[in-house]
């Protein structure tokens, strides 16, 4: 275990080094800011119900797998009370003192694959805005790249398992919605 959390910690300081750079660490604020809470990802599932009428619920479905994986994220918090990272002096402040999972990793990486399955313009935009979420976790200096690795596969894992509920009475096909995205594989 010793060797992980070596591990932990170098890879951790040098993502942290990153945040020297003002405009990285402006970009890596802003991430932490708009991700603080889901909120981020909520906000984008209920502007895309509001404006694909044909695919309303599952943006509601979605959303809802998003703020589920979100909240899972702070139970298993509570229970495993990793601290936050000490040997780096963090860029924002946090909202709890826990680090492992990184709930704005869960939240990133369960809107990613929960709006993705829609076959929208979304499948394009969340997966790598979710992954400079996670990334951002790191630069800020709050979290481990366990923690985020954590998040992102429970957020990733939740949204998954209720794949199948988010499509539910989704219309298929060439013209579906005026968000679907040509050719995807989702379609």
């Amino acid at each position: 275990m010793d060797d992980l959390d070596d591990m932990d910690h170098r890879i951790l300081s040098a993502f942290r080094a990153y945040g020297s750079d003002p405009r990285v660490a402006a970009a890596a604020r802003a991430l932490s800011w708009a991700g603080e809470h889901g909120a981020l990802w909520l906000a984008a599932g209920l502007a895309g119900a509001a404006v694909d009428g044909a695919r309303r619920g599952a943006w509601l479905r979605g959303t809802a797998l998003t703020a589920g994986a979100h909240l899972a994220s702070m139970g298993v918090k509570r229970i495993v009370r990793r601290p936050r990272p000490a040997h780096v002096e963090p860029l924002v402040r946090t909202a709890g003192r826990h680090s492992f999972p990184s709930s704005h990793a869960a939240s990133a990486a369960a809107a990613a694959v929960a709006y993705g399955t829609l076959g929208t313009l979304g499948a394009q935009v969340f997966p790598p805005l979710a992954v400079a979420m996670c990334l951002s976790r790191l630069v800020v200096g709050v979290h481990y790249p366990s923690d985020v690795a954590a998040g992102a596969a429970l957020g990733a894992l939740a949204a998954r398992m209720g794949a199948r509920w988010v499509r539910q009475g989704v219309p298929h096909g060439p013209g579906a919605s005026g968000c679907a995205v040509t050719g995807s594989a989702h379609d």
